[in-house]
């Protein structure tokens, strides 16, 4: 790594022991920009109105200003493990497309045919006049494939928990969510009238405290994400169904990220643990292993039938366009008749979790590939994104308010489509720069 991209000289680096490296280059870098401090500043509204926290927030001017800002990057071109980005071939460890589906010939096909037999989009929602007989065929395709007898096929997977929390939750109701449970389950139960509580994350006694405190309640509903998108963690399912029965709980699972990842048939992590029968509303998207956009709920029939006359996220929203719906319906068909995507997935992640924990980093042992490269300083984080950018390789990050403060992550994801090469080479690229900021030992 060229001095130059260093914030101190190589030769300085050198001079200082490995383990005070890391603090020494936070503080250097915080003499120029304090990442943390800009971004949770309180602002100052009086006399300014309700814009002046707009025109305050200045801390990703000041990033971009340092050249290390790591958002909206304009993808130019992109193929399976690849992006082009201002020019530039990059490996992307940035991407939820697990299996590679996205870029696949038949899906692409199906999307296309569904334009010309019926345009652009449907011109109204799902509700009067916006549903076709492909949203029907893929709803009746996704009960049979996640066990449910019924399914709604809705216009995003935000809107799918959002929609579904909000009508079912009333008001004497009270909803149990995960501390890291996704944006949109916060939403949800924002909006419903009912009460939230949130238990410690996969904490199952916190959970079952909580529980008994409300057992008076009749309404009662457990929330959570199977795969947590950040700390790809799983949810501790068994001990949440069981908690549910003894509490006379009902439970709703978010598998955006189970889905096409947990099980020999990418099922989920509910048929991971064979526990589908014994949930009662499975959430998920197409924006992950099927390589869309889009989302559903599916569970009894008389509870779906429920959803879709009172959700409001639902019935006020356009549907999902007719492209979108062909793809997902050929994607899921090719992800039920071809178990070795899911196969080589979990292979890749395996090789290159056992390379991260080899360097020394923490990474879960389990078979996501969801694998966060936690840093903690931001301002560090953003540094390390950018060289890694430099070096050929496109990731995410994870800094506050997405994680909590001095929490930050590189936060990196893999797919059926990156090559053994390919792998090798972003783990040599996170290991020179890691010993280089001292992040690792050498």
């Amino acid at each position: 790594m060229d001095s130059k991209h260093l914030p101190l000289a190589e030769e300085a680096l050198q001079n200082i022991p490995p383990h005070q490296r890391k603090n020494k280059i936070i503080s250097v870098l915080k003499e120029k920009f304090d990442f943390q401090s800009a971004h949770l500043r309180t602002t100052n509204n009086k006399g300014d109105g309700i814009l002046s926290k707009c025109f305050n927030y200045d801390a990703p001017n000041q990033v971009k200003k340092l050249d290390i800002y790591p958002f909206f990057k304009v993808i130019e071109a992109m193929n399976g493990a690849r992006v082009t980005i201002d020019g530039k071939d990059l490996i992307t460890v940035s991407t939820n497309n697990y299996l590679g589906l996205t870029h696949d010939a038949r899906v692409i096909k199906s999307s296309q045919q569904a334009l010309t037999d019926f345009g652009s989009g449907c011109t109204g929602s799902r509700f009067l006049n916006g549903t076709l007989t492909l949203h029907k065929t893929l709803e009746k395709e996704l009960s049979e494939f996640i066990g449910q007898e019924d399914c709604i096929v809705m216009s995003t997977g935000y809107q799918a928990n959002q929609g579904t929390i909000a009508c079912l939750l009333g008001r004497q109701d009270i909803a149990f969510s995960d501390r890291e449970n996704h944006s949109s389950i916060y939403e949800g139960c924002a909006v419903a009238p009912g009460k939230t509580v949130r238990y410690h994350h996969n904490d199952m006694d916190h959970l079952e405290h909580l529980l008994k405190k409300y057992s008076d309640v009749d309404g009662k509903l457990i929330i959570t994400d199977s795969v947590f998108s950040m700390s790809g963690d799983t949810a501790n399912l068994p001990g949440i169904v069981k908690l549910a029965k003894d509490y006379k709980a009902n439970v709703m699972v978010d598998e955006a990220h189970g889905l096409g990842v947990m099980g020999n048939r990418g099922q989920g992590l509910t048929h991971y643990y064979n526990l589908e029968k014994e949930i009662d509303l499975y959430v998920g998207t197409f924006s992950k292993s099927l390589g869309s956009i889009g989302g559903f709920v599916g569970g009894n029939a008389r509870i779906t039938e429920y959803i879709r006359h009172k959700a409001s996220a639902f019935i006020f929203t356009a549907a999902l366009p007719p492209a979108s719906v062909a793809g997902v319906t050929t994607a899921l068909e090719i992800l039920i008749s071809e178990p070795e995507r899911i196969s080589r997935l979990q292979d890749n992640t395996a090789y290159i979790k056992k390379g991260f924990f080899d360097m020394g980093f923490q990474i879960n042992n389990n078979q996501v590939p969801i694998v966060p490269i936690k840093i903690g300083d931001e301002t560090l984080t953003l540094y390390f994104n950018k060289l890694l950018f430099e070096s050929g390789i496109f990731a995410g990050v994870a800094v506050s308010p997405v994680v909590p403060p001095f929490h930050a992550m590189i936060r990196s994801s893999y797919t059926s489509c990156h090559t053994r090469k390919e792998l090798d080479h972003i783990l040599a690229t996170f290991k020179k720069i890691g010993t280089d900021l001292g992040i690792i030992a050498q």
